[in-house]
C-alpha cells in the first residue's frame, strides 16, 4: 500500500528547513504532498508559481516521490480529496508546537480519521524562518545559509 502525507504551509519561500522537515518525511512515507495554501487575505511575498519553481528546484533530487500542488481550503479538505490520512508539519521550538499542537486538535475534531505527525526541524535549521529569508531579500543579504542548495530565488525589486 502506498502510504502518502501532506506537507502543508505558505512556503513563502521554502527553506532548508522545510527541506529537512520533507527529507524525514519520506523516511515514514512513500509520497508526500507539498500543498502550498494560499490565503486570499494576504499577499504572499512570491507567486504561487514562483513557489511550485523554488520547491521542485529543492527537491529536484527526490524524485516522483515529491508532489506539489495549491489549495485554498482546509487542510482536512484537501486530504479528504486526495484520500490522504496523514498531514506532516515541521516545528522549531515549543511556541511553534503549542500553535501546530492546537490546529492539530482542531483538525482531529472535524476529521478524526486524519492524524497529524509533528516533526521537530533538525538542531542546525531550527533558526531558519521564511520571514527571516523575506528579511534578507528585502534588504540584499545572504539568503544561501538559509535555503536548500541549488535553489534560486526571483530576483526582488
Amino acid at each position: 500500500m502506498n502510504t502518502i502525507a501532506l506537507f502543508p504551509g505558505s512556503f513563502d519561500p521554502f527553506t532548508a528547513g522545510h527541506l529537512n522537515i520533507l527529507g524525514r518525511a519520506l523516511t515514514m512515507f512513500d509520497e508526500v504532498v507539498v500543498a502550498i495554501g494560499i490565503n486570499q487575505d494576504k499577499r504572499g511575498f512570491f507567486s504561487g508559481e514562483q513557489k511550485k519553481d523554488i520547491i521542485r528546484q529543492a527537491t529536484a533530487s527526490l524524485g516522483d516521490r515529491v508532489r506539489i500542488i495549491e489549495y485554498d481550503t482546509l487542510t482536512i479538505d484537501v486530504c479528504r480529496s486526495l484520500g490522504i490520512r496523514h498531514i506532516v508539519r515541521g516545528v522549531r521550538n515549543m511556541m511553534d508546537f503549542d500553535n501546530e499542537r492546537a490546529i492539530a486538535d482542531a483538525n482531529r475534531r472535524l476529521a478524526p480519521e486524519i492524524e497529524t505527525i509533528i516533526i521537530p526541524t533538525a538542531q542546525e535549521f531550527a533558526h531558519i524562518s521564511s520571514s527571516a529569508v523575506r528579511d534578507l531579500l528585502r534588504h540584499h543579504g545572504d539568503t544561501s545559509l538559509f535555503l536548500p542548495e541549488g535553489v534560486v530565488l526571483p530576483s526582488v525589486e
